[in-house]
């Protein structure tokens, strides 16, 4: 299910694709750091910092989340507690102390238990993107309102699909949709390319246990129900 189908657009042309780096993963297993993890502004840091591999400061961060920078830092110091987010290089003016990912990658993985503190992660998570959703929509309308031209509807895409995949199959899915990520990261996080706007994406992955798929009756045709001419 698609809630907007993207119209075809040309592919992308080589010079724009992003450079192959390499690889430092950063997983979280301690319930206790993803108990830590279990705040709006904190992975607000954590999708800015890995996603665009640039640091920031504590202000600059304070700024997009709606925070003070005193708040902030104290933020970002908890994040270094867990190994996180690190202090980068100072560029210019060093009153203010700069932080970066303390890696490429970031994954939480808690061991799949029922009460695992990663669910209040993910709530998190969901309230991130309807807050991006609804301030796009917004904007969208206050352009409008301005008789402004707005972007089509291949700008926002949702889309939800069922499949049936063996354990394997559900390894090589994620392996196969980050590595197709990754060919689009920019290669200098610091030089966005011409006309490319920051895109949100967000990826997931849940067994949907509420039903099995009924198995056919032995004797009847494949695709045929159960008492139905053949």
């Amino acid at each position: 299910m698609n809630a907007e189908t993207p119209t075809a657009e040309p592919p992308v042309p080589p010079a724009t694709k992003r450079r192959q780096r390499p690889e430092k993963k950063v997983e979280i297993t301690d319930p206790k750091a993803i108990r830590a993890l279990a705040h709006a502004a904190r992975l607000e840091v954590i999708s800015e910092l890995y996603s665009t591999q640039v640091s920031r400061t504590a202000t600059e961060l304070a700024a997009q989340t709606g925070l003070t920078p005193s708040a902030m830092s104290y933020h970002l110091r908890a994040l270094q507690k867990w190994g996180i987010v690190v202090p980068a290089a100072t560029a210019g003016d060093a009153r203010e102390r700069r932080w970066k990912a303390a890696g490429t990658d970031f994954t939480i993985n808690s061991g799949g238990g029922v009460a695992s503190p990663e669910f209040a992660v993910l709530d998190l998570e969901l309230d991130a993107y309807r807050r991006r959703v609804s301030a796009y929509a917004k904007t969208r309308d206050e352009q409008r309102q301005r008789g402004e031209a707005v972007d089509g509807p291949s700008s926002v895409v949702l889309a939800s699909n069922l499949l049936y995949l063996t354990p394997d199959q559900r390894a090589e899915l994620n392996n196969r949709l980050f590595d197709l990520l990754r060919d689009y990261e920019l290669e200098d996080p610091d030089h966005v390319p011409e006309g490319a706007e920051r895109m949100a994406t967000m990826w997931s992955l849940i067994p949907d246990d509420r039903g099995k798929a009924p198995a056919n009756p032995a004797g009847s045709p494949s695709g045929t129900p159960p008492g139905s001419p053949a």
